[in-house]
C-alpha cells in the first residue's frame, strides 16, 4: 500500500485477515487493521517494531495529526503499530448496523465472546509474524484496557515480545468484576468531594439540573434521553487531568430563560451528548464487564456487577440526594443496564448485553505461574491517584510479575500517557533500559 505523509510522520496501511476464533483457525475470519507510523525520513531504517493497544475496551487507536504527544517520543526509537483492535474503527466493526448480520442476541453474543484480550493477543501475533518477522519479538505499550492486553500478552506470547510498557493499565489478576466495583465506588467518591470542593458553588448547580430531569422528559439532540442517572454518568471525566475543570463549565453554563422560564440549554444538551453517546465507541459499553470475566477468579456471571455493587453506597442514589441538601455524587467507568434504553447507539444491543451479562464460563485472561516466571522486561506507569484502575489491584499484579518494574506517581491522572507530552513513556524506556 501507499504511504501518507502528515508533519514529521510516514504512515503506511496494514490489513490482516485473522480467525474470529483462533482456535478454529480455518473458520469465520475478520480484518484487522493496523496503521505504521514512522518518523519522516526513516522510513527506510530498520527501526525495531512497538505495537500500541488502546484502552477502553472498544476504543480504536488514535488517528495521529503528525509527530505529536506520547507517539512523539516513541518515533525517537521505533517504527510504531497503531492496531485497531478487532471490532473497532476499521477493523470488521462490531455496532448496532452491522451485528445484526450476526443473527438474533444470542449468536451476536457468542459472536462478541471473541473480541477480548486473548483474542486481542492472537490478531497482534500475526501482525508481528507479517511484519517483525517470525523469529523477532516486538515491544508492546499498552495504555488502560491496553494495558490489560499487555498483561494477557506476557501471559499468552511472551515470546512475541521483546520489551512491554503498561500505563494505568496494570489489571487486578486475581480481581472479579464485584472487587472492581467495590473499590472502585469509593475512588469516585474522592473524586467527587474533591470536585466540589474546588467548585462548591457546582453542589447547588448540579442539584438544580438532577431535579429538573426527575420532574420533565429531556432529550438531547440526538434522540438520547438525558435522566438523572445518565447526568450522573459525566462523572467519567473525573478522571482525567482536566476533567473536573470540564465538567465545572459544562454544568454552570446549563441553562438559558425561554418563553416559559429557565430551561437547559441546546449547547449544554449539544456538549452532554458528546460526552455521554457511545456511537462511536458501542463495545466500551458492551463489552465493558467482560474484561473481568475469568472463570478461576469468579466463575459466576458478571451480571451487571457495577449496578449490584453500587446498592452498597448509597452517597451515589439521586433521589437519596435530591431528598436533603447533601452534593449529588457523579459515578465514573461503570455501566448500567438502563444505558441500554437511554442510548440509541445501544438500545438495539440491549439484549446482546444481556445475553453477555448473563455468561457464566469466561475464560482465563492471565497465567498467573507464566507472569511469575516471566522474562521479558517490563515496566509500568501506576497513577496513584487513578479513578478508573485500582492502586492496590495494579501493585498486587505487579508483584506477580517477574522483573516488573513500577513508577508509583501522582503528577497525572488516568489519561498521563497522552497529556505528559512524552515524559511518561520516556519514563519507561528509560527504567526497562537501567537507566534510572
Amino acid at each position: 500500500m501507499g504511504a501518507d505523509r502528515l508533519p514529521g510522520v510516514v504512515l503506511r496501511d496494514h490489513v490482516r485477515q485473522v480467525p474470529l476464533d483462533h482456535d478454529d483457525p480455518d473458520g469465520e475470519r475478520l480484518e484487522v487493521y493496523g496503521r505504521e507510523v514512522v518518523a519522516a525520513g526513516r522510513e527506510h531504517e530498520g527501526l525495531p517494531w512497538l505495537v500500541y493497544l488502546q484502552g477502553g475496551p472498544g476504543c480504536p487507536a488514535p488517528r495521529p495529526l503528525g509527530r505529536e504527544s506520547w507517539l512523539s517520543r516513541a518515533l525517537d526509537d521505533y517504527r510504531v503499530l497503531l492496531l485497531d483492535q478487532r471490532g473497532t474503527g476499521r477493523s470488521t466493526p462490531a455496532n448496532r448496523q452491522t451485528l445484526p448480520l450476526r443473527g438474533g442476541p444470542r449468536e451476536q453474543a457468542r459472536y462478541l465472546g471473541h473480541f477480548r484480550a486473548d483474542a486481542i493477543v492472537r490478531d497482534a501475533e500475526l501482525f508481528r509474524r507479517d511484519l517483525a518477522g517470525d523469529g523477532t519479538p516486538w515491544s508492546v505499550l499498552g495504555q488502560s484496557f491496553g494495558g490489560f492486553t499487555a498483561v494477557a500478552y506476557l501471559s499468552r506470547a511472551p515470546e512475541g515480545l521483546r520489551e512491554a510498557f503498561v500505563t494505568g493499565g496494570l489489571p487486578g489478576i486475581d480481581a472479579g468484576a464485584e472487587d472492581v466495583y467495590r473499590a472502585a465506588y469509593p475512588r469516585v467518591a474522592r473524586k467527587n468531594a474533591q470536585h466540589y470542593a474546588r467548585y462548591p458553588a457546582d453542589v447547588e448547580a448540579a442539584r438544580r439540573i438532577a431535579a429538573r430531569l426527575r420532574e420533565h422528559t429531556v432529550r438531547l439532540p440526538g434522540g438520547g434521553l438525558l435522566t438523572a442517572e445518565a447526568f450522573q454518568a459525566l462523572g467519567l471525566m473525573l478522571g482525567s487531568g482536566t476533567g473536573s475543570h470540564t465538567l465545572h463549565h459544562l454544568i454552570s453554563e446549563a441553562w438559558v430563560t425561554g418563553p416559559a422560564g429557565p430551561e437547559l440549554a441546546d449547547a449544554f444538551l449539544h456538549a452532554v451528548e458528546g460526552h455521554l453517546s457511545h456511537a462511536a465507541t458501542p463495545l466500551f459499553a458492551v463489552l465493558h464487564e467482560s474484561i473481568y470475566g475469568q472463570r478461576s477468579v469468579d466463575p459466576r456471571p458478571t451480571g451487571w456487577a457495577a449496578a449490584r455493587v453500587r446498592e452498597a453506597f448509597p452517597e451515589f442514589d439521586a433521589d437519596a440526594a435530591l431528598a436533603g441538601d447533601g452534593p449529588l455524587y457523579f459515578t465514573g467507568e461503570m455501566i448500567y443496564p438502563w444505558l441500554f434504553d437511554t442510548d440509541p447507539a445501544l438500545r438495539p444491543l440491549k439484549e446482546t448485553a444481556q445475553a453477555l451479562a448473563e455468561r457464566a464460563d469466561w475464560p482465563d485472561l492471565y497465567d498467573a505461574g507464566q507472569l511469575a516466571a516471566n522474562e521479558v522486561p517490563a515496566a509500568a506507569a501506576v497513577y496513584f491517584d487513578d479513578m478508573y484502575v485500582d492502586t492496590a489491584h495494579s501493585l498486587r499484579t505487579a508483584e506477580r510479575i517477574r522483573g516488573l518494574r513500577t513508577w508509583v506517581t501522582n503528577e497525572w491522572e488516568h489519561d498521563g500517557l497522552r497529556v505528559s507530552d512524552g515524559a511518561v513513556l520516556d519514563r519507561l524506556i528509560k527504567t526497562v533500559r537501567g537507566e534510572l
